[in-house]
């Protein structure tokens, strides 16, 4: 509703152009907001203070020709000028109860599909497979799938993209540990169970080595050469690791798979195309033997110009030569008009850079939309990057395992009576939805404090609470024994409390289209607390199976049915399942 405002406004400028009251090329900055208070109306908007001095003229009389050149709209019951020129909207109730009726009757509750789908890469996760997963990978792989979830939803057609780190000089070291270890017949799977320890072996010996060293420098010129042997072992160790990704994937409930993955070595083929189709355009430079490209703009804490080296010298290439790769991919053979990377904020400017060299190549058209979706960094209590109490990095499966145990001793203290199967299946849903609530309800662009005291709790805007507000709405249906399907009747907004209720359902589109825009879930976290709040506050206020008479009942219903039926598509979108009870 609120953009449906914000076009009826962009009409009118349009008409007050042709009038020449506004000077033809002027793009007026103004916005439409719900108010606060709703003796302003459901909607304020500050345009006519925008126009005022493009218009020469006082605001308030800007305002009074903004109102007299509105459409009469359905939607709209009327139009007041407020103050020094702010324009006020008061939607109409018989259009408002029309809106949750439709809602309510479709299986997309009331959420459009786009009218120009596009094809939208994202490019999100993206672990380094010579170790194991851990918190730092936790934002981006939750905040993308949310995105990703959000744009499908809305009718795009997604490609989800892992970019995982599965080429490199590390592998040499490992594929060395493992040809030592298949030379004393021990198995490898077994070996590779533990990543991180399998690491540490081959980076100790790697070391200590001269032998090991030359031996896994070697098996790096080999893999990258093609060698049978070679890459067949490269193969057995991604498929261990892979498998320790997805089983993470898996029970974080993300929609990542093996077709999602395109890893570094997918590209290493075409990386001295790169370089050479650089060469073409007359963007590459040689500079100290290196192959590099120089845009102005572009330049290091010395204000000397910043290259980006996509050939060493030894004629090795870069992520920067990987990346354009992969953008080139995404932009011909994926054919993307939308490419977004779920990436760590403090990789800006690389990509800034990226985005610029793609553009002057050629590699990306002008038309696609590219964006890098930063996000910041998990803190720990001490204002630090996340980690053990032993100083590592936390593991992203020892962070499931916590927040799962914590949820079902927490439901277990709370229901001493529960089934243990039922209760190992809450705690493993609280315990998820703690963890991914607890990241996606924050800013993207923000660092966070990780506190599992604070992410399980069952009080204020956590995961646990969503879960809670989703099943004492759904309780009301199951107790009472009530047949969803056969609900029917008027709705009826005689209450205040049922106005708002009603004005926060039919918000659920205009905030599915901000996420898709802004690739910020925490938009959509906000939306669905206040919903709850308001529900909480329409149930205390309102008596539903006890209400006065039936029709008062049966569209008291009808606002809690859509009211769970929200709430439990917006958390799906969030990736988080719901309880039927808990």
């Amino acid at each position: 509703m609120k953009e449906y405002v914000s076009e009826q406004l962009l009409q009118v400028v349009d008409e007050l152009k042709k009038q020449q009251v506004l000077p033809t090329d002027l793009t007026p900055r103004f916005t439409v907001e719900r108010t606060k208070d709703k003796s302003h109306g459901d909607f304020a908007s500050n345009l006519a203070l925008t126009l005022a001095k493009p218009a020469k003229a006082n605001p308030r009389q800007i305002a009074e020709k903004i109102v007299a050149l509105l459409p009469q709209d359905g939607a709209i019951e009327r139009v007041e000028i407020a103050g020094p020129g702010f324009i006020n909207f008061f939607l109409d109730e018989s259009w408002l109860t029309r809106q949750v009726a439709i809602a309510l009757a479709d299986s997309h509750l009331g959420v459009p599909p786009v009218q120009q789908p596009q094809t939208v890469v994202i490019d999100y996760s993206s672990p380094n497979l010579a170790k194991e997963m851990h918190v730092g990978h936790l934002r981006s792989t939750i905040i993308g799938d949310a995105v990703a979830r959000t744009l499908e939803f809305l009718g795009h057609r997604v490609i989800r993209q892992n970019h995982v780190g599965d080429w490199g000089t590390q592998f040499g070291m490992l594929l060395a540990l493992m040809e030592q270890f298949r030379h004393a017949d021990r198995e490898i799977s077994m070996e590779l169970s533990d990543l991180e320890n399998f690491y540490r072996q081959a980076k100790q010996q790697f070391d200590d080595s001269e032998e090991f060293a030359a031996r896994s420098r070697q098996l790096v010129v080999e893999l990258q050469s093609g060698d049978k042997n070679c890459l067949a072992l490269w193969q057995e160790f991604l498929n261990i690791s892979l498998s320790h990704c997805q089983k993470i994937y898996d029970r974080l409930g993300v929609g990542l798979n093996s077709e999602a993955i395109h890893g570094e070595s997918a590209y290493n083929s075409d990386l001295p195309r790169v370089v050479s189709d650089l060469d073409e355009t007359g963007l590459l430079t040689e500079d100290q033997g290196a192959k590099c490209v120089f845009l102005d703009g572009f330049k290091g804490q010395d204000d000397s110009p910043l290259p980006m080296i996509v050939q060493k010298k030894d004629g090795g290439f870069l992520y920067a030569t990987t990346d354009l790769a992969a953008l080139r991919y995404r932009q011909n053979q994926l054919k993307a008009d939308r490419i977004l990377y779920f990436v760590d904020v403090r990789q800006s400017h690389h990509f800034k850079h990226l985005f610029a060299v793609a553009r002057k190549a050629g590699f990306l058209a002008e038309t696609t939309e590219v964006a890098h979706m930063g996000f910041g960094t998990v803190m720990g209590d001490d204002g630090k990057p996340f980690k053990t109490r032993s100083g590592s990095v936390a593991k992203l499966a020892d962070l499931i395992d916590e927040a799962e145990k914590r949820a079902r001793d927490l439901v277990a203290e709370k229901n001493p009576e529960m089934d243990a199967t039922e209760l190992n299946e809450i705690g493993r849903v609280i315990g998820i939805a703690s963890i991914k609530y607890a990241d996606l309800s924050k800013n993207r662009s923000s660092d966070y404090l990780f506190s599992f005291d604070n992410m399980i709790s069952f009080e204020g805007d956590t995961g646990p609470y969503m879960l809670y507000a989703y099943t004492r709405v759904a309780s009301i249906f199951r107790k009472a024994e009530i047949d969803v399907d056969k609900l029917a009747g008027e709705i009826i907004l005689g209450e205040e409390i049922e106005r708002e209720l009603a004005n926060r359902q039919i918000q659920f589109a205009e905030i599915l289209n901000r996420v898709a825009e802004r690739g910020t879930p925490h938009l959509l976290c906000g939306y669905l607390y206040d919903l709850a709040s308001t529900f909480s506050s329409f149930y205390k206020n309102c008596p539903v199976l006890t209400a006065e008479t039936e029709i008062s009942r049966n569209s008291r219903l009808q606002l809690c049915l859509l009211t769970a039926r929200i709430l439990k598509q917006g958390l799906a979108l969030l990736g988080i399942g719901t309880l039927e009870r808990m």
